[in-house]
């Protein structure tokens, strides 16, 4: 596939992965199109990337995706690539009794259903196109959960699963489509974490990642999987269980925390 001349639209573009690879193709001499929720964050981006063009929209709002198709295939016709980067990663504690049972299913709102509905809103205008491609940015942790993430991982793994079988249904049309699947990056994503839930875990530079991904673009690799990702997927089939052992240790230490910031009941007085 090539990676110049084309028109590029990149849900969850204003930070990290999203806005290096807006970065990297502008320069490469792409037309992208870039999207994201903040407004504010729309604006920081195109001032730091001034050649990007911005949308504001949300892809977890179905009604969101319609509009959106509708101006950017009105101004940019020759869209033909597709990236779905948008996602949110979350701690979760599954003992908390916080929070309500939408906020638990934010993440597939956005990981999960939002490149489902990106797809099914943008595939009959890719079909079109003489050489288009559609990059669902999965993450090593498709392979392997990371317990901390539980619906991070869960909307992963859906997304890795629905990728492979896009890439069958459109086996007879012109549209490549890729998985990147990023290993732990240096990006905002971290910011939920505690810091000894990445104790000695190495972030990968997310230029690197990105420079990486490209070239697997260019080379036709439909699954690309850069640093550490590689091994992820193949521990994930000769040693599953050794895996999830080694990525469950953060638990222990956020249960702690748990333990430590729930009140002990004082003992009432005799009546």
């Amino acid at each position: 596939m090539k990676t110049s001349n084309n028109t590029i639209l990149i849900t969850g573009g204003t930070s990290g992965i999203g806005f290096e690879l807006a970065t990297q193709f502008v320069h490469l001499g792409n037309t992208v199109i870039i999207t994201g929720r903040d407004p504010v964050k729309l604006v920081a981006a195109q001032k730091k990337l001034p050649e990007v063009h911005t949308l504001q929209s949300d892809v977890s709002d179905p009604q969101a995706i319609p509009p959106l198709f509708d101006k950017v295939t009105k101004d940019f016709p020759e869209l033909n690539i597709l990236i779905n980067n948008a996602g949110i990663m979350r701690t979760i504690n599954l003992h908390d009794t916080g929070g309500d049972l939408e906020d638990i299913t934010r993440e597939i709102e956005t990981n999960l259903n939002g490149p489902l509905r990106m797809v099914k809103q943008f595939l009959p205008h890719l079909k079109t196109r003489e050489a288009a491609a559609i990059v669902n940015v999965s993450s090593g942790l498709a392979f392997v959960p990371f317990p901390l993430s539980p619906v991070y991982c869960a909307t992963k793994a859906g997304l890795h699963s629905f990728t492979e079988s896009l890439r069958i249904q459109l086996k007879n049309t012109r549209i490549k489509v890729f998985e990147l699947a990023p290993p732990l990056t240096e990006t905002p994503l971290l910011g939920d974490f505690h810091a000894d839930d990445m104790k000695g875990i190495r972030a990968m530079d997310v230029a690197k990642m990105v420079g990486q991904a490209i070239q697997g673009i260019r080379k036709d690799q439909l699954e690309i999987r850069p640093g550490l990702s590689n091994v992820l997927k193949l521990m994930s089939r000769i040693a599953p269980q050794f895996m999830l052992k080694q990525f469950s240790k953060p638990v222990d230490g956020m249960l702690a925390r748990t333990l430590a910031a729930t009140p002990i009941p004082r003992p009432q007085p005799p009546r």
